[in-house]
C-alpha cells in the first residue's frame, strides 16, 4: 500500500523544517535594476535598452551573434535623469536617445536632485561601439527618417529637424497650430506625419520634404491620432475618436454613443474614408495596447488593431480592401497588452494572460490570425516582445517571484537567456524572497478579486502577525505573481517582500477598476469619483485577513501609491476601526478638485466626486497616517496632501509627513525611494 501525503501538507512540512530566512535590508532588495525601452535595430541584429541601476540611467546593447549586454553609456549620478526614446539610426550602428525631461506629463523639466544649475532635456547620438555620446539637439521624440539624412523631433510642441552629421544646426521644419506628436517617416523618407492636438479636436499632418508642403488627411471635428504607413507610402490608416464631454472623470465608460473607427487616407489626395467602425456596446469605447502605435500595417495589406468586443481586449485585423475583423486570438477570458510586429510584418508578438490570469506570457499569431503559438510558458512572467532584425530571435523583458526584470532572448527552439545576467548585483536577496500566492477574496459586495498573498518566511505555527494591505495606482493596472514590468510597482513589489520579511503578512489587491480581468472589471460600476465602490474590495481584503489564524485583527495596516494611496486614505477615514495606521503616497484626497474648466458644471456629479473621497469622511478618521508626497507632483496636485493635512490637525488625527522637494509623482531618484519606503517600514512599526 502506497501512502499519499497531499502536497500541501508536505510543503507546510518543508517550510517547518527549511533553515531559516536569511534577512536583507532595503538597499539590497532595492539594488535590483530595472531595464526598458527594448529596442531592435533595423540592421545588424543587435538590440538596445535602458537600464537603471541604483537611480543611474544607462544604454546597454547586445549583439549578434553572441548577444552578450554591456553598458554603452556611461552616467554614474542618481540625479533624477530619465533616458528614454530610443531610436536607432538606419544603418544600425548608432543609437539616439533623449536624456532628462518629462517623459510623462511633457511640462516643464524635473529637477528632483534640486541641481541648482538646473537641467535639459536633449537628444543625443552615440555610435554602438562605444565612445563619449554627442548631443544634437534640444529635445523629443526624436523620429529618424529612413534615409539617414534627416531627424525629425519636438521642441516645444513644435516639429524641428536636423541632420545626423556633427555640427548641424537644427531647424524648425513645420510651422502650425496645435502640439505635435506621434513623428511618423513614410518607408522611402519623402514624407512626415504627425498628429496635431488642437484642445477638442486633433488632426494628422503629412510633410512633404521635397516641395515643402504641408497637407491635413480628412479633417474632423473628432480626435484622430495613431498614423500608420502603407509599405508603398501612398495611403496612411489611422483612429477616430469622436468627443464625449459628457464622459465621468474617473467612471466607468462602458460603451460608446458614437464608437471609434479606422480609417484610411490618400496622402496626395487627403482624401479619406472610414475602413471600419466598432459595433455598438462592448469594445465601442476604445481601449489601447501597450505599443508604439495602436495600430500596425501588416502584411497583405491586413490592418492589426485592439479591441474589447468579447468584454477583453484582443487582437484583431481587417484588410483594407473591406470585409469583417479577423480575430486573431482564440476566445476567452484573457487580455492582450504588449504587442509588436515581426520583421516580416506577417506575425504579432504580443503578451497576454491567457490561461495564467496573473502572469504574462509571450504569443505569436499571423495577421490572418493563423498557427497562433505560445512563446515562453511557465512562473515567470514576459514582456515587450521584439523581434532582432534578421526575424531568427525574440527579445524580451522578464522576471519571476525572486528574480527582478532583466532583459533576455530567445532563439528557435532554445531557452530563454538573459543578455546581461552580470548586471544584477550579488548582494541582491533573490534567494531570501518568498513566493507570492495567488489568493481570490470576496469583497464587501460579493464581488470576486484577485490579490498576491506573502507570508513572512520565518513563520510558527500559531504565531500572529500584523497585517499590511497594498493597493497599486493607476488604476489602470494589475499587480502580478512576481516582480513587475512598470518600475513603480517594481519597487512595491519589493517593498512587499520587504515587509514580509520583517515579519508581516501582506497582501496585495487587484481591486475592480484595475486590468487584467475584462472591461466590466474595469469600467466597474461607480468606481473612482462616481462613487468609490473599490471601498467594498477595500473592506473584504481587511475583513479576509482579520479571519485569518496567522493575522492579529487589532495589526492591520494599508498602504498604496497615487491611486493606491487613495485607498488607503478612504479606507483609514471610513474603517478605522478595521485599519489601525496606514502610508498614504501622494494620493487623492478630493475628486471633486479635479473637475477642471473645461467640465461641465454638473452639480449632483460634483457631489458625487466629493462624497467618493477622503475628505468627505475625515470626521470618522482616527487612525495615525504616514504622508509622502513630491511638490513637483505633475499627476496628483500637492495640494491634495495640503487640504488633506489641514483636515486632519483639525480632527486631531495624528500624522507624520515626508515631502519632498522638487520630486514628481513617480519619484525619479533612487534616494527618495530609499528614504520614503524606510520612513514608512519605521512608521509601520512603530503603530503596528
Amino acid at each position: 500500500m502506497t501512502l499519499r501525503i497531499p502536497l500541501a501538507l508536505v510543503l507546510a512540512y518543508s517550510t517547518v523544517i527549511a533553515a531559516p530566512a536569511k534577512r536583507f535590508t532595503l538597499e539590497q532588495i532595492m539594488s535590483a535594476p530595472f531595464p526598458a525601452d527594448l529596442t531592435a535595430a533595423p540592421k545588424s541584429g543587435a538590440v538596445a535598452w535602458v537600464l537603471d541601476q541604483n537611480g543611474a540611467r544607462n544604454i546597454w546593447v547586445a549583439e549578434a551573434p553572441d548577444y552578450k549586454g554591456r553598458r554603452l553609456t556611461d552616467y554614474h549620478d542618481d540625479d533624477g535623469q530619465e533616458i528614454a526614446q530610443i531610436a536607432w539610426t538606419p544603418d544600425g550602428r548608432s543609437i539616439i536617445y533623449v536624456r532628462g525631461g518629462d517623459f510623462e506629463t511633457f511640462r516643464d523639466n524635473p529637477n528632483p536632485a534640486s541641481l541648482p544649475q538646473g537641467v535639459e532635456q536633449d537628444i543625443w547620438i552615440i555610435p554602438i561601439t562605444g565612445g563619449a555620446p554627442r548631443k544634437i539637439a534640444e529635445g523629443s521624440q526624436p523620429a529618424v527618417s529612413p534615409k539617414g539624412d534627416l531627424i525629425a523631433f519636438l521642441k516645444k510642441d513644435e516639429i524641428w529637424s536636423v541632420g545626423p552629421e556633427e555640427n548641424a544646426k537644427p531647424t524648425q521644419l513645420i510651422h502650425t497650430k496645435g502640439q505635435a506628436g506621434e513623428l511618423r517617416w513614410s518607408p522611402d523618407g519623402a514624407r512626415l506625419a504627425f498628429v496635431t492636438t488642437r484642445t477638442d479636436h486633433s488632426f494628422i499632418g503629412v510633410y512633404n520634404v521635397a516641395s515643402k508642403s504641408l497637407l491635413y488627411l480628412d479633417p474632423s471635428v473628432d480626435r484622430d491620432s495613431n498614423p500608420a504607413w502603407s509599405s508603398d507610402g501612398k495611403q496612411i490608416t489611422f483612429i477616430r475618436l469622436t468627443p464625449n464631454s459628457s464622459r465621468i472623470f474617473f467612471g466607468p465608460q462602458r460603451t460608446s454613443a458614437q464608437p471609434w473607427s479606422i480609417r484610411l487616407a490618400d496622402v496626395d489626395s487627403g482624401n479619406g474614408r472610414e475602413l471600419w467602425h466598432a459595433a455598438e456596446g462592448p469594445g465601442s469605447a476604445f481601449h489601447a495596447m501597450v505599443a508604439d502605435n495602436q495600430l500596425f500595417w501588416g502584411a497583405g495589406d491586413r490592418i492589426v488593431f485592439p479591441w474589447e468586443r468579447t468584454g477583453w481586449l484582443h487582437l484583431y485585423s481587417i484588410s483594407t480592401h473591406g470585409d469583417a475583423p479577423t480575430p486573431l486570438n482564440v476566445p476567452g477570458d484573457f487580455e492582450i497588452e504588449h504587442v509588436s510586429l515581426s520583421v516580416d510584418a506577417k506575425t504579432v508578438l504580443f503578451s497576454s494572460n491567457q490561461d495564467d490570469i496573473d502572469h504574462r506570457h509571450l504569443w505569436r499569431v499571423t495577421v490572418l490570425g493563423e498557427n497562433l503559438t505560445p512563446i515562453t510558458r511557465g512562473d515567470s512572467l514576459e514582456w515587450s516582445p521584439t523581434e532582432t532584425s534578421d526575424g531568427k530571435a525574440v527579445v524580451m523583458l522578464h522576471s519571476d517571484a525572486r528574480n527582478p526584470a532583466r532583459a533576455a532572448i530567445k532563439s528557435a527552439n532554445s531557452a530563454v537567456r538573459d543578455l546581461a545576467p552580470d548586471s544584477i548585483p550579488a548582494e541582491f536577496p533573490a534567494a531570501s524572497l518568498v513566493v507570492p500566492q495567488q489568493v481570490i477574496l470576496s469583497a464587501a459586495d460579493g464581488l470576486r478579486i484577485h490579490g498576491q498573498l506573502f507570508l513572512p518566511p520565518d513563520s510558527t505555527p500559531g504565531e500572529k502577525h500584523p497585517a499590511m494591505i497594498f493597493f497599486h495606482g493607476g488604476s489602470r493596472r494589475q499587480m502580478l505573481l512576481g516582480w513587475h514590468y512598470m518600475d513603480y510597482y517594481h519597487n512595491a513589489y519589493g517593498m512587499n517582500q520587504y515587509l514580509a520579511s520583517l515579519g508581516y503578512v501582506v497582501l496585495s489587491v487587484n481591486y475592480r477598476s484595475g486590468i487584467g480581468y475584462g472591461l466590466n472589471f474595469r469600467e466597474a460600476i461607480n468606481y473612482g469619483a462616481s462613487g468609490a465602490s473599490e471601498f467594498n474590495d477595500v473592506l473584504g481584503a481587511g475583513l479576509y485577513l482579520r479571519t485569518r489564524s496567522d493575522v492579529d485583527p487589532k495589526r492591520i495596516g494599508l498602504w498604496g501609491g497615487s491611486y493606491g494611496g487613495y485607498l488607503t486614505a478612504l479606507g483609514l477615514a471610513r474603517a478605522s476601526d478595521l485599519f489601525a495606521a496606514g502610508v498614504d503616497f501622494h494620493g487623492v484626497h478630493d475628486w471633486s478638485a479635479f473637475r477642471g474648466p473645461d467640465r461641465t458644471a454638473d452639480e449632483k456629479a460634483v457631489r458625487t466626486a466629493f462624497e467618493s473621497s477622503p475628505m468627505a469622511s475625515v470626521s470618522t478618521w482616527r487612525s495615525p497616517v504616514l504622508l509622502i508626497h513630491g511638490d513637483d507632483d505633475r499627476n496628483v496636485p500637492f495640494s491634495q496632501t495640503v487640504m488633506l493635512v489641514e483636515a486632519l490637525r483639525k480632527q486631531n488625527v495624528q500624522f507624520d509627513e515626508l515631502i519632498f522637494p522638487d520630486e514628481i509623482h513617480g519619484f525619479l531618484t533612487e534616494k527618495r525611494w530609499l528614504q520614503a519606503y524606510q520612513a514608512a517600514a519605521d512608521f509601520l512599526s512603530k503603530h503596528l
